[in-house]
């Protein structure tokens, strides 16, 4: 089972920031280059995760975006929950039960199923990403010396 679109490109644009982010802001032009995206579509994903807590906006001509908290205290679950509560908002019923059986075996089968994604998800942190790629020698664009800067 993989992710949806819209969780994947979350993840991966907070795990840009956290991994190319430096003492300057990373600027959605370059998460756009690196992620081949269109910038207008990545800043509505990255708004959302401003207004979550999990990124903050800097102004200006240098800005961009930072982590709002270091990287170890942001789990996979929480950019997944940002993203499927609004989801939730928007009405999307994608996974209802269509059926009697579907509502009595189904749905509860994919909650259980549910629950323990989750739970390694909660376990699993940007930091942790970040680690894989460092291990997997991915290039940075910024020096590692730095971890999180408010």
């Amino acid at each position: 089972m993989k992710p949806s679109k819209k969780v994947a490109l979350a993840l991966e644009a907070v795990c840009d920031i956290a991994y190319h982010g430096g003492a300057e802001p990373v600027q959605s032009q370059d998460i756009a280059r690196r992620l081949d995206l269109p910038r207008r579509y990545l800043e509505q994903v990255m708004q959302q995760m401003v207004r979550a807590g999990i990124l903050r906006g800097v102004r200006g001509p240098k800005g961009g975006y930072r982590l709002a908290r270091e990287r170890r205290r942001i789990s996979i679950a929480d950019v997944v929950a940002v993203v499927r509560s609004l989801d939730t908002q928007s009405g999307d019923d994608e996974g209802k039960a269509r059926s009697a059986l579907g509502e009595a075996v189904m749905q509860p089968f994919w909650g259980e199923i549910e629950a323990v994604v989750m739970e390694r998800l909660q376990a699993t942190t940007i930091e942790d990403l970040c680690h894989r790629g460092e291990r997997l020698d991915v290039p940075s664009e910024a020096p590692r010396d730095v971890e999180f800067v408010i």
